[in-house]
Parts: structure tokens; sequence; C-alpha cells
């Protein structure tokens, strides 16, 4: 890790992940470290980042994106999109350190401010006004011929997909020890509360508020005629089984690391060990949330007689 002393002397560190790819995650940045230098909080980047980043010399920079790289962090700081906040749960769920995300994309339910809210972002930040929830993960396993042979986890959820678009990939659902269904689709996503609105949502699964603690399994594009999606307990075992007489899958984890499933790979699914801490700015309720990041009509409503 290289840093200045100034750096060094500052009793408090940010740390700062975008999306150097966007003009506007560049501006951001830019109005965020000025922001935090002016209140003698330390700002480290990546040193890969640092080149596309209009820094001053006191901001620090770490070589390799490893856990320890946000070691004496208070705070990590995700500017970007939804695959750039999922990057940034990454570093979070390995370090302990809490994420707090501005949304510079479309959605943006895992971002807690969006672009206009720069200043406030600062702010809250310089003087503590934030709270720290945590959010459940999920842990994957993957079995081949009787083997262990991948593990991997999950904030929003771990999606069991054909790899060839022409074929069905056929599996067998169980929970519990116990099987459920089986059929031809497209893919099994197994999502938590938080990745309830991210591929879950696309495949037609519910909508389930964070604080509530539960399993998804959702079908993707299934030729059956049950095939509805599941919720479970937190403490279940979800397993999706390919068939052995069908085609290889593939096992995406949050969109973002991947494995592939030969023919007989069994996929197990069960509530993380470790959480991913989000930094929360605002009190307002999921249902507000939801409302504003999907434009839902709500026009009309007059609320429960006064």
């Amino acid at each position: 890790m290289t840093q200045t002393r100034e750096t060094q002397t500052r009793a408090r560190t940010v740390f700062l992940l975008a999306h150097t790819g966007r003009p506007a995650a560049i501006r951001s940045a830019e109005l965020v470290v000025q922001g935090l230098l002016r209140s003698g909080i330390g700002v480290r980047v990546l040193e890969a980042e640092a080149v596309d980043l209009p820094l001053p010399p006191e901001v620090g920079t770490v070589k390799e994106a490893t856990p320890q790289c946000l070691d004496g962090c208070e705070l990590l700081v995700v500017l970007g999109g939804d695959g750039t906040l999922l990057r940034g749960a990454e570093f979070a769920r390995a370090s302990g350190v809490p994420m707090l995300g501005v949304n510079l994309g479309r959605v943006g339910f895992l971002a807690e401010a969006e672009r206009d809210d720069l200043d406030k972002v600062v702010d809250r930040v310089v003087t503590k006004a934030y709270e720290v929830e945590e959010r459940m993960t999920i842990d994957v396993v993957v079995h081949s011929n009787g083997d262990v042979v991948h593990r991997d986890w999950a904030l929003n959820e771990a999606a069991v997909q054909k790899m060839s678009a022409e074929l069905m990939l056929e599996v067998v659902l169980e929970i519990d020890g116990r099987p459920v269904t089986g059929f031809g689709c497209d893919g099994i996503v197994c999502a938590t509360p938080t990745g309830s609105t991210a591929y879950a949502f696309s495949a037609g699964g519910p909508v389930v508020w964070p604080e509530v603690e539960a399993l998804l399994m959702v079908p993707i594009s299934a030729h059956a005629l049950f095939a509805k999606p599941l919720v479970t307990s937190p403490d279940s075992v979800l397993a999706v089984e390919v068939q052995h007489h069908t085609s290889h899958g593939v096992l995406w984890c949050d969109g973002r690391r991947t494995v592939e499933l030969p023919p007989g790979a069994r996929v197990e699914v069960r509530r993380g060990g470790v959480p991913v801490r989000l930094a929360r700015l605002h009190h307002a309720s999921f249902t507000d949330r939801l409302v504003a990041k999907f434009a839902l009509p709500v026009s009309g409503w007059r609320g429960a007689p006064q």
C-alpha cells in the first residue's frame, strides 16, 4: 500500500470504489473525494482506478484488490450501477467494512443514495449520521461425482442456467433433503430477500422485504404445470440437481462469478455464514423505495381514515 504522510496522519479513512468507465462516476468520485478531504477524512482507492481519476496527491492508493486493502477504513463508498455495487459487496463481505452505495445506474436497489445526493452523502459520512444493517447472503456448494468441486457465495442470487440456447436444462429441485419436482427449463434462481428485486424478480418471483429472513427458488421458463416460485425457511437447504441425460449447465453467483455444471452436478444453497453490511442514510420504508425504484403508479391513494 502506498500512502502519503498526510493520509497516514488522518484519524478516519474511507475507501472509494468507482466505475471509472463512466464519466459520471469520475466526476462524482472527484466531488466525494474533495468533500471528504476538506473535512479531514482520508481517502483510499485502488491504484488501477486512481490513474483514471483526477485525485489530489494526498489520496492513498493500494495496488492489489484484496480484503486487506480496506484495513483501517470505516466505510466503503461505491459509485456506480448494480454491477459495481455487487463488486463492492465482495469487498464489504470479505473485509466486514460497511458499504455505502451511490447509484449511477438505472435501478440500484443496493444503493442508498442517488447522484444528486453527493453533498448529503459526504455530510452523513463526516458526521457519522448513518446506520449499519446486515443483509443475509447465501453459501453455494457444487458437487460432481460425489466430490465438492466448487464453493461460492452470493448476496443476490445463485442461478443455475442452461449453457446452450437451443437446449433445455433438465433439473430436479430439492428442499431439505426431499425432492419437490423436476422439469426442463432455462434455469433456476436461488435468491435472498435482497436478491428478490434482481434476477428473481425478472423471472417472476415475489418481492420479499429485506427484513424478512427467507430463501427463494424461482424457475426460469420452466416447461411444467407446477413451476411456481417457492419461499422457504432461512434454515432450509435448497438443491438443484442437473440430470445425467441433459446438457451442461452453468452456475452464476450474483452475475459475476461462474462455473460450469456437468450433467449430474448438484448445487446446494443455504444461508450464508457471513452477511454483507450496508450503511443506511435514510429511514424510509422499503415500500417507498420499491415505489420509487420501479416508478409504480400510486396516484389516487388516500391512506387510512383519520
